[in-house]
């Protein structure tokens, strides 16, 4: 697979005139933590088996797509999942691409933290001891701007929080509207824009996932 031209000649996806850039997000496969819903942040979980099976089935969802660039977060679980869908050769560890620092919250449930804090939202209440939302915002903001800096297309193989504040960003919005963009695991979505505007082309597409293939 080489890094370097445009994506499949079927995109762009209703867009406009001139075709632009457009970015494939892919939340990494499904780990133990994921599976069973734990904050994991900067703990360093491995995909599951199920998780491993996601990322072959992302290959193949992308083995037309040529890419500029191709990014991924450092921790292992988005790696591995960029390794097993083919991106490894020409993928570049992006730091700024890792998990929200969830702090004390890390390795918890949202049911377990509601024990002690009843009705919490990470949204709108933060977490103890890790980044703030805005923090996470910030960094989504300079991977965007490396984006941005990209001729041709670039795909972004990361996590699920960070990966819905960096689509509030790309879209002008604040980061708390990322609680209304769920993602799954093993998800490919896809951020374009129609003439000068920013938008979401694609979002939470897992059809991949049952042996589906949607066109581009």
């Amino acid at each position: 697979m080489t890094a370097a031209g445009t994506g499949p000649e079927d995109v762009p996806p209703g867009g406009h005139g001139s075709r632009a850039q457009l970015v494939v997000l892919v939340r990494h496969g499904e780990t133990e933590w994921s599976r069973t819903g734990k904050h994991t942040g900067r703990v360093d979980v491995p995909l599951d088996p199920a998780g491993e099976e996601q990322a072959r089935w992302i290959e193949r969802r992308l083995h037309e797509w040529h890419f500029a660039q191709v990014l991924t977060s450092p921790l292992l679980r988005a790696r591995r999942t960029c390794e097993i869908a083919g991106f490894a050769a020409v993928a570049q560890v992006d730091a700024d691409a890792q998990e929200w620092d969830y702090g004390q919250y890390e390795g918890r449930t949202t049911d377990d933290i509601r024990l002690e804090r009843p009705g919490w939202n990470i949204w709108h209440d933060g977490v103890v001891g890790g980044e703030t939302i805005e923090d996470v915002g910030r960094r989504a903001e300079r991977v965007m701007g490396r984006i941005q800096a990209v001729t041709g297309d670039v795909a972004l193989f990361a996590h699920g929080h960070f990966l819905r504040i960096l689509t509030t960003r790309w879209c002008g919005l604040p980061e708390r509207a990322g609680e209304h963009l769920d993602l799954s695991a093993g998800a490919v979505s896809v951020l374009g824009f129609d003439r000068e505007s920013p938008v979401i082309w694609r979002w939470n597409d897992t059809s991949h996932l049952s042996g589906g293939h949607l066109r581009w």
